[in-house]
């Protein structure tokens, strides 16, 4: 692999992930990084900040793809209807690409709490840009947090069951699923002993 090879933000970024499964995270070095890749350190960080980045790769795109998905949905519906609308026709399909991919991360963050620590950010960001937009389409505060909260806790049981095979399906399947106990949540009603 020459050093000015096509895509070299990639190649360090397969690198790190086979050398952190190889070798665990801790272990693994930048300089190991960009040998791997056939670069060198200082091309590492033209692209990465340092060796977590590379697992957390693309996450400014959450924010607006987020605010796009509640924006673009059509007024009428409640908020769980914008949420599985818009996870079944945006996210669903660019994830279900990746499984293999979202699989070995998944295995890599959960060895190292400084990654599980960063992986809760991610959710964060998700939280922040799905309660500003759902307050940007009239909902009040506590509403839109509320609702910013939901569209997490959607998409984070949604990704946890797909990848440790907790459900059957595909991924849509899953969004479904998980959709369907949300709202049947909301509307039950709490049982009531004493009238038995």
């Amino acid at each position: 692999m020459t050093r000015w090879a096509p895509d070299p933000g990639s190649r360090l970024h397969v690198a790190a992930l086979e050398l952190f499964t190889e070798q665990g995270f801790t272990a693994t070095t930048v300089p190991q990084i960009a040998e791997r890749a056939g670069l060198t350190t200082r091309s590492f960080f033209r692209y990465y900040a340092d060796k977590r980045e590379v697992l957390f790769v693309g996450e400014e795109e959450l924010p607006p793809v987020v605010a796009r998905v509640v924006d673009e949905a059509d007024p009428t519906l409640s908020p769980i209807e914008v949420i599985h609308t818009g996870l079944r026709a945006v996210v669903v399909p660019r994830l279900e690409t990746y499984r293999h991919e979202l699989l070995t991360r998944r295995r890599i963050v959960q060895t190292d709490e400084g990654l599980q620590e960063r992986e809760l950010r991610k959710l964060a960001i998700i939280h922040a840009g799905a309660t500003e937009a759902f307050g940007r389409r009239g909902l009040g505060p506590l509403e839109a947090e509320i609702a910013g909260r939901l569209a997490v806790m959607v998409y984070d049981t949604m990704l946890e069951r797909w990848l440790t095979g907790d459900a059957k399906g595909d991924l849509a399947e899953i969004l479904d699923e998980v959709v369907g106990v949300v709202a049947g949540s909301l509307e039950s009603r709490p049982h009531n002993s004493a009238s038995d």
